[in-house]
């Protein structure tokens, strides 16, 4: 059986697939060192109609820029692995064709749920706040009261927006902690919240109870511009909002100016709408506003978790086993 390796930049699949993958995939498969893109399809789309098995990670042909059908070079093949989370921007091609799709998202989604959890652990102690205003000697006393002002890791309230895989693996390393989670998510009830290890609120009921709002909603249509001003100004006191979820899910504007008006909240922003930010955006100036470079997601050793989680997969789909993070229409629908 043929299968192939597939990815616009060709680095990335020796960045993803560490070597123990390659060769576990090699001994299962007929796949050869090359790295087929966008222009080696076009080249030659009669060359891969035996393919019955394509591997994948960032950079597969079909992004959101053309969404072009490259399923369609692929008339033999059966399933198709992604080494990475989000699918939603190629996806639907493969699927109308009957191809099963295979997603590394529940391993990219540890590295976030790892990242969120520290930062709220962190956020309840002041920490950053008194980071940035630990800068010298005379601030010593104001920055100590800062930090205590917040109400710390003991019978503190967070909200979880979003109880898909990433919300759900938060909620789930939290639970040494005597904190009080406070859930949003549509798509569960009570008892499924509870069983989570949280309550099931409204939007406005989180914003105006928690001490850390922490958004994991999938970027869907539904959820653009989904938190809006009145969100932030009913905001508790010294409460941390953190967004490891899509820029876009956020009205910015409103965002910075409740932000503006309130130095006691602070905003931990690893997505905006644009990335970088424009050079002039308030985001960089804001001393309540904390900035990373989209950075929660796998890197560096994490990736290496996303090919073993679909080298699995392929294993078990070839010898009959049952296989796990399976795409469907329907799950595709409500995913990220």
């Amino acid at each position: 059986m043929r299968a192939i390796y597939l990815a616009n930049n060709k680095g990335n699949i020796d960045y993803v697939y560490s070597k123990e993958s390659q060769e576990r995939i090699k001994r299962l498969a007929d796949i050869d060192n090359e790295v087929y893109c966008q222009e080696d399809l076009e080249a030659n789309p009669d060359g891969f109609k035996d393919v019955e098995y394509v591997f994948s990670t960032w950079s597969m042909p079909g992004g959101s820029e053309d969404k072009d059908d490259f399923a369609r070079f692929f008339p033999s093949c059966k399933a198709f692995f992604y080494a990475a989370g989000s699918v939603k921007y190629f996806a639907d091609h493969w699927l109308d064709k009957g191809i099963r799709i295979f997603s590394a998202f529940a391993a990219n989604a540890i590295p976030v749920a790892e990242f969120t959890v520290a930062q709220i652990l962190l956020a309840n102690k002041g920490y950053f706040q008194a980071m940035r205003g630990f800068k010298n000697p005379d601030s010593h006393k104001s920055t100590n009261d800062l930090s205590r002002a917040h109400c710390g890791n003991y019978d503190a309230n967070v909200g979880i927006v979003g109880a898909g895989m990433i919300g759900r693996h938060v909620i789930e390393l939290l639970k040494p902690y005597k904190l009080n989670i406070l859930i949003y998510d549509e798509f569960i009830n009570e008892e499924q919240a509870r069983k989570l290890g949280g309550t099931k609120v409204t939007l406005n009921e989180l914003f105006e109870k928690c001490d850390i709002v922490s958004n994991h909603l999938a970027n869907v249509p539904q959820t653009v511009g989904i938190f809006k001003k009145e969100h932030f100004k009913m905001m508790k006191e010294n409460a941390t909002f953190i967004n490891t979820g899509r820029g876009a899910q956020v009205c910015e504007d409103d965002m910075l100016s409740v932000l503006k008006k309130r130095n006691d909240i602070c905003a931990l922003l690893d997505v905006t709408i644009d990335e970088p930010p424009t050079e002039n955006s308030p985001f960089y100036t804001l001393e309540n506003v904390f900035l990373t470079p989209h950075i929660a997601g796998s890197q560096a050793n994490e990736v290496q978790r996303m090919s073993e989680l679909v080298v699995d997969q392929f294993e078990n789909l070839l010898s009959g086993k049952e296989t796990n993070y399976e795409i469907t229409k329907e799950k595709l629908a409500k995913m990220a």
